[in-house]
This record gives structure tokens, sequence and C-alpha cells, in this order.
């Protein structure tokens, strides 16, 4: 694998959202190949389209994405009220990429962000991979319940599809 570069974005990935850009503030068409990275590597996230994938990095506290030259390979998000309640969203690495620390590299970036680090709790939801989060200090709890309220306008995909 060539050298591998970990962005932290500023609040709502503007470069990225916006223009597009990758390390270094390069062009690298790097919305596509963010949408590209969700349909063929989260389950949860396939068929998001641009407009939307927009509006989430938009909206999210940290953005962090992880490049190989001007290809992104990793990327994960955050959104906190930076007093009491984060919430971890989208951590994705490509299966044949697994295994090598990038996830790892993701997550502490995500966790060590001054506004999510300062939220007195952080959540998480993963359908395959509690195994992984629990390195950071996350855990099962069963004294909670996940409760879901599907809208009637999603934007896309089914979160019951599975690989």
């Amino acid at each position: 694998m060539a050298a591998t570069k970990l962005v932290k974005h500023a609040p709502g990935a503007p470069g990225l959202r916006l223009l597009g850009l990758g390390p270094g503030f390069r062009p690298s068409k790097g919305l596509k190949q963010l949408k590209i990275l969700f349909n063929n590597h989260a389950f949860w996230a396939k068929d998001r389209n641009e407009k939307n994938i927009k509006k989430l990095l938009a909206e999210s506290t940290v953005v962090i994405s992880v490049w190989e030259d001007s290809r992104i390979i990793g990327f994960g998000r955050a959104t906190s009220d930076s007093i009491y309640r984060a919430v971890l969203w989208d951590v994705i690495v490509p299966k044949d990429l697994q295994g090598q620390g990038l996830g790892k590299k993701i997550v502490e970036a995500l966790l060590n962000s001054r506004k999510i680090k300062k939220a007195e709790r952080v959540y998480l939801m993963t359908s395959n991979s509690a195994k992984f989060y629990n390195q950071f200090g996350f855990k099962s709890v069963t004294h909670q319940s996940l409760l879901l309220k599907e809208s009637s306008n999603q934007c896309s995909g089914d979160l019951r599809k599975k690989n």
C-alpha cells in the first residue's frame, strides 16, 4: 500500500463537500469517490445521492477521511452537542484494507477531536463490528433499547439489508 494520509476536515467538510478536495487541498473528485465508498463498502449507505451526502457532511461536527494518494480509502464522521452526547456515524474501511489500522486511526481521530471528547457519552450503532469498537472502550448495553422510527420519505437504502 502506498503512503496514506488522514485528513481532519474543517467543520462541515467544505473542501470535500463543495469542491471535492482531497489531501493538500488537491482536486480529487472526493465527493464522487465518497459516494462510491458508501455504495461499495457500507450496506447501510448504499445509493446515497450526492445532494444528501453534501448535507450529511455539512451537518457533521467532525469529518475524517483517509487517502492513498488521491483515492479515498476510509471515512468516518460524528455529530455532537459538545457537552452531553456525541454519535459516531459511517465509519467505513473497505474489507480488503481492514486489519491495517485504518479504521483505528479514523475512530481515534473522531474520539480525540475537541467537540467529541468533551461529550459526556459517545454512542454508535453497529451491525457486525462490536469487537472492533470494544478496543476504544465501547460496550454493549442492556439497560437501553435502540428504537427506530423510519421516515416515510427515506433518502435511500434499507437499514435492514446486509451484504
